[in-house]
């Protein structure tokens, strides 16, 4: 079998072989695997029975392949499984599907030559397809002009993977009662059908073992797992061949989705009594591909993707020479942005190390393996080899008009991306032509999403050995200068998310539209639009200053002050008018959430947009915090100049300036950031009401362990100026907290004492009037950040009037001796329908798996240090840099492919993390370099200058 195997590998040239396997039919008509260990005569029915080539497992997101031989392998099996009918799905999804199937066959629809849907009679897109469904799938084809063949399929693999029914096969069961169901097993664990309708997932991380006993397929569940009311779940197949075939299966998808590492394991040879299968997954996991492939991509040869000529000759096939530019297997096209939407496990959701998974058939002995998440975060591409790098390369910033495409039905909105945090792989490499234009769909609406920056890969020995042909300046007002341009960059992008992004999406809604816009966009508009213009000047200023530019004769252009001041003097009274209604407007569109449905149902879905990677209001508080990076830029200007410096009198004429604005509005700008905090709060703790209060100041949030009647607990808990609330996570998909009880300040007490019975390392007692809770901290110093805000609060809470003080009323209130199971299932939460992509880089949920806290003291320091610009990355056990696009905001850094990208392609949280520079037994020999650790999760990150790395 191995042999038959390699021969079908090295005859197509495929890279990404593991999630492809071969099938053939048994004597009883079931499909099955061949066995690449056991001679295949042995195997099939007959010497000549067929064996079909097709994918083995789906991947949940296509945009980690990284070979576009194998995504169009993964198309043909999507095309064969919709004409099988196999993949049931909507009318509208199969013309959706069809239409990007029908795009890369036969190119771009033609108005003058179809003009029916008579030229897609001779495609068998499903079994008994109608005239009906033809014309949807040529509507949609108008729609995809100017797409390749390669992008037609990424987005047909990108829809067809939010398919119910993707990559799932329906194995006949029945359960201890008799009820006729459905087995199957997918990425995510095993699945239950009955019908075509999916009623329960039991995920690899419910599950402690699987095995089988003849008819009887057993599924051993985790203690107490998700509340499920009994820990073994039975279920009876038709004959012991299905029920070990499927119990193959499910071993098989476990090891390769959810394991990082395989263990060659021997089998047994043949006993006279047998102890069980000895079956184990031998071949690579998908952790380990993706090794391999970062690895082996640059040695791959040139693909000839087939085409059809012409329809009266549609079985007739060729192969094309691709174009040489584009002949590579990591491809210069960029991928169309809708196959890059990330999926995987939580960057979070961290093993437990009781969570050992053990396989076993009858008595069989257990596995050792152990279960790591591995799904990564998205697609890694290699650039071309041949490409140069230098820290100093400087993308070109020619600006690019937004096209609009209406779409009368869009496919559903793409699920929320899910980061993985020991994995990031490197962004597409883009189109070295600069003048190419590649249209990417978001939310219904096209924009432009052009790299001009190759996100090279720099291998270590070679990059001190090549030519850099530029040197720019190296003082530090260049760098300080390059810093404006860069931050301004992403401010710019910050307000589109509100000023065209959010204005789009309620578009829909003239009532809606006229009420923000007489309250939200005629303020933030004059500030987008002069933003616009001011980053063009920015930027004709860098290009200048470094040679790229003509300078005007008797003009200086190593400057930067003069373009500052003359921006302030003009936006002075913008920003004046916004400040001033800023607080307005947050309480707002507040209260529009909570009293207009079809807004707060608006707001959500825009939420749950890639391109709103923060919380929406966090937008709103930009402007005022951008003031306060003019303001540091400055000061550092004016430092580093010495006095006779033409600029230094502009950079002082600007900062007094500046400093009347931003002084005037400080503590106003403070209580903003505060209420924003409230939203933030009151959209994901459940079971309370009425925590927004302009009275009210939100102090510290972070993890503690409470002790209750099962022991010490996690918990989440929030200090407030008037109360401490203590909460845990739902068990939801939903990122939220239920809130278990809140304490008054009034009358706490804090003791220290750890002499008690129950006490621990690091706990300490709070009384508040007739409650008491025992918590423990995760070290030494979190105790003392606890203790030392709780006692200021109190001590605060004694001067506030009793006038001010407004508890909010908690639905179900709960005493200090609460026996709630954080992870209970049971609960009928009213919770959004969607999940939103932010939430899980929110500090809220980044301290509950960190296991730390964040004051609102870190907050203000995180607002007044914010930076963006270009990096080199490095993981601990790689080899080479890529150049990434990345911004540091919110306590978290967010990935980009170049400053040009509308969303980002991964982020990750920093709360937890040390930075240090590199160690010897690091090897790193290069300058400028941080590293950044988190347990064992390493990343080094190489900036361009001196001043660049300190900053």
């Amino acid at each position: 079998g191995q042999v038959l195997w390699d021969a079908v590998i090295q005859h197509l040239s495929l890279l990404e072989a593991d999630y492809f396997d071969l099938q053939f039919s048994d004597e009883l008509g079931q499909l099955c695997w061949l066995d690449r260990d056991k001679q295949v005569t042995k195997q099939l029915p007959s010497p000549d029975s067929p064996l079909t080539f097709c994918v083995k497992f789906y991947t949940p997101d296509p945009g980690l392949l990284e070979d576009e031989l194998t995504r169009y392998l993964f198309a043909l099996q999507i095309k064969r499984d919709l004409a099988t009918g196999i993949m049931p799905c909507s009318e509208n999804t199969v013309a959706l599907l069809a239409s990007y199937i029908v795009q890369a066959e036969i190119g771009d629809f033609l108005i003058d030559e179809y003009t029916d849907c008579s030229y897609l009679t001779d495609f068998n897109f499903i079994p008994h397809q109608t005239h009906s469904l033809l014309q949807k799938i040529m509507e949609y084809h108008k729609q995809h002009i100017g797409e390749t063949p390669s992008e037609a399929d990424s987005n047909l693999l990108d829809t067809a993977r939010k398919v119910e029914m993707y990559g799932i096969r329906l194995h006949p069961a029945k359960d201890h009662e008799g009820v006729s169901l459905s087995l199957a097993v997918a990425h995510m664990g095993v699945l239950v059908f009955q019908t075509s309708t999916k009623i329960n997932t039991f995920s690899w991380a419910k599950i402690r073992k699987l095995s089988f006993k003849r008819k009887k397929f057993l599924i051993k569940l985790h203690p107490d797992s998700y509340g499920f009311y009994k820990d073994t779940v039975e279920f009876f197949l038709d004959t012991r061949n299905d029920c070990k075939a499927f119990w193959k299966k499910c071993i098989e998808h476990h090891a390769f989705f959810r394991c990082q590492v395989v263990r060659k394991v021997a089998r047994n040879k043949t006993r006279v009594v047998s102890r069980g299968s000895s079956f184990r997954y031998s071949g690579r996991t998908q952790k380990q591909l993706q090794e391999f492939v970062r690895e082996n991509i640059v040695k791959r040869p040139d693909f000839e993707r087939p085409y059809i000529q012409d329809r009266s000759e549609k079985d007739a096939w060729y192969s094309v020479k691709p174009d040489p530019k584009q002949s590579k297997v990591f491809m210069k096209e960029i991928p169309s942005p809708k196959s890059s939407n990330t999926k995987g496990k939580n960057i979070f959701d961290l093993p437990s190390p009781a969570a050992a998974f053990v396989y076993s058939d009858d008595d069989s002995p257990p596995s050792k393996d152990e279960p790591s998440p591995t799904e990564p975060t998205f697609s890694t591409f290699r650039p071309d080899p041949s490409s140069d790098y230098s820290p100093e390369e400087r993308p070109p910033t020619a600006p690019v008009p937004i096209q609009y495409h209406p779409s009368p039905s869009p496919p559903p909105p793409p699920p929320p991306p899910i980061f993985e945090e020991d994995y990031l792989p490197s962004p597409p490499s883009p189109l070295k032509d600069n003048n190419i234009s590649i249209l990417s769909k978001t939310a219904g609406v096209y924009s432009p999403n052009i790299s001009t920056l190759s996100s090279s890969r720099v291998e270590e020995g070679d990059e001190d050995t090549k030519k850099k042909s530029k040197r720019y300046p190296g003082d530090d007002s260049y760098y300080m200068a390059k810093e404006l341009l860069m931050t301004e960059r992403t401010y710019k992008k910050d307000l589109e998310v509100v000023s065209v992004w959010f204005r789009n999406a309620i578009s829909s809604d003239d009532e809606i539209l006229n009420s923000l816009t007489e309250s939200l966009f005629s303020y933030l508009d004059p500030i987008y639009e002069f933003h616009v213009g001011f980053l063009k000047d920015v930027e004709l200023r860098m290009q200048q200053w470094e040679g790229k530019a003509v300078v005007q004769k008797g003009e200086t252009c190593h400057r930067i002050g003069d373009l500052l001041l003359k921006a302030i003097n003009s936006f002075e009274q913008l920003y004046q008018n916004y400040l001033n209604r800023e607080q307005e407007m947050l309480l707002e569109i507040d209260s529009k959430i909570h009293n207009n449905k079809r807004f707060e149902d608006m707001y959500k879905d825009f939420e749950s947009q890639k391109v709103c990677y923060l919380p929406l209001n966090t937008f709103f508080l930009k402007p005022g915090q951008r003031l306060l990076h003019y303001k540091l830029i400055l000061e550092r200007l004016i430092k580093f100049y010495p006095p006779p410096t033409s600029d230094l009198t502009d950079c002082r004429e600007a900062l007094a300036k500046l400093l009347e604005l931003t002084n005037a509005f400080n503590d106003k700008m403070k209580r903003l950031e505060n209420v924003q905090k409230l939203m933030e709060l009151q959209r994901d703790l459940v079971g309370i009401e009425s925590l927004v209060d302009l009275d009210r100041s939100f102090l510290r949030e972070g993890c503690l362990q409470k002790y209750s009647r099962k022991g010490y607990q996690q918990r989440m808990f929030f200090l407030f100026s008037d109360m401490l609330v203590y909460t845990s996570r739902t068990a939801t998909s939903l990122l939220q907290f239920k809130v278990h009880g809140q304490l008054s300040l009034k009358g706490m007490l804090i003791e220290e004492n750890e002499q008690g019975k129950m006490a621990v390392q690091n706990s300490f007692a709070i009384y508040a009037g007739n409650k008491y809770i025992l918590v423990a901290a995760s070290s030494q110093e979190e105790k003392d950040k606890w203790i030392e805000d709780i006692n200021e609060a109190i001590l605060q809470f004694k001067n506030i009037p009793d006038d001010k003080i407004n508890y909010p009323s908690l639905k179900s209130s709960a005493s200090s001796t609460e026996n709630v199971d954080g992870d209970q299932s049971n609960e009928k939460l009213q919770v959004p329908e969607k999940q939103i992509q932010h939430r899980a880089n929110t500090t809220m949920h980044v301290c509950w798996h960190r296991n730390t806290s964040v004051s609102m003291r870190d907050h203000s320091k995180a607002t007044r240090n914010q930076l963006s610009g270009y990096l080199l990355r490095k993981f601990k056990n790689s080899n080479g840099w890529q150049k990434l696009w990345v911004v540091f905001t919110n306590f978290c850094l967010f990935f980009y492919k170049s400053f040009q990208d509308d969303f980002p392609l991964a982020s990750l949280p920093l709360l937890g993390y040390a930075v240090s520079t590199p160690e010897e037994e690091d090897g790193i020999s290069k300058d400028h370099v941080f590293k950044l650790q988190f347990k064992n999760h390493i990343y080094f990150f190489r900036a361009e200058s001196e001043y660049t790395f300190t900053r």
